[in-house]
């Protein structure tokens, strides 16, 4: 075959791969953002009522919300266990806005910084779980979840990139003097997996899905607070990388409740 049709064939296939992926993209996000909602606090008396924190996503039958652990209120800075008192989910509606529900912490873990919420009210649309085994590297993945918050209005944002790599959650730091009192602590509750991400999220991204492009089921769930204070925390300025903690440890938080 010459090398110009060769060519030729080639670029047509690459085009028809990209478009199956913007399709695929195209039907996920439509399907999928009904099940994406802003966790928070809700007080009547406040101003906003709602205190938007991060992000969470449906799971189960519906009425249970997976977000990440650091998501939840606190009853001081140093508490080891998040305040329940006030909790509450916003899920946004296509026209703009949003029905607040009220929440309860139903169990947490915070090693792998995680936490189920029971909802109250109608259950809504959950997400289906990934095997275990499902993330692997160079995966097409995207996020989804709320970006600085209701500052760009409480609609779900997707970004799209790929699982980079797998790697552990806790290195050791080559300095003894860049060792904290926290990354002692992780050091001391053992490493696990990450996925590092080739997309871009921000910090109200934490706590929403991450999901396989090709199959509409998550991955994992978008972290950008834990390896600041384990993976990262030998340098004086974090990367900005994202990461997201591995589906399995969800699926073990669910098995116990």
């Amino acid at each position: 075959m010459p090398i110009r049709r060769r060519s030729i064939l080639l670029a047509g296939g690459a085009l028809s791969a990209q478009a199956a992926l913007s399709a695929g993209l195209v039907d996920l996000i439509a399907s999928l953002k009904p099940s994406v909602c802003a966790v928070g606090s809700y007080d009547p008396l406040a101003s906003p009522r709602f205190r938007f924190r991060g992000s969470g996503c449906f799971v189960a039958d519906g009425s249970l919300v997976a977000t990440c652990w650091h998501v939840l209120p606190e009853t001081a800075p140093e508490a080891d266990k998040p305040d329940g008192a006030g909790l509450a989910v916003l899920v946004p509606s296509p026209q703009g806005g949003g029905e607040v529900r009220p929440a309860e912490l139903l169990r947490g873990e915070r090693q792998h910084d995680l936490a189920l919420l029971r909802v109250g009210g109608r259950p809504g649309v959950p997400v289906t779980l990934a095997a275990d085994n499902a993330p692997r590297e160079g995966m097409e993945v995207a996020l989804m979840g709320f970006p600085v918050g209701g500052i760009l209005g409480f609609r779900p944002v997707t970004h799209r990139g790929i699982i980079a790599a797998i790697v552990a959650s806790a290195l050791p730091t080559p300095q003894a003097r860049q060792l904290t009192e926290s990354a002692v602590a992780r050091l001391r509750d053992g490493s696990f997996e990450l996925l590092q991400l080739d997309a871009t999220a921000y910090p109200g991204n934490s706590g929403g899905p991450l999901f396989d492009v090709q199959t509409s089921q998550m991955l994992g769930t978008v972290n950008m607070v834990l390896v600041k204070g384990n993976r990262e925390s030998a340098l004086s300025q974090p990367t900005g990388i994202t990461y997201a903690v591995p589906v399995r440890y969800l699926h073990e938080l669910l098995a116990r409740r």
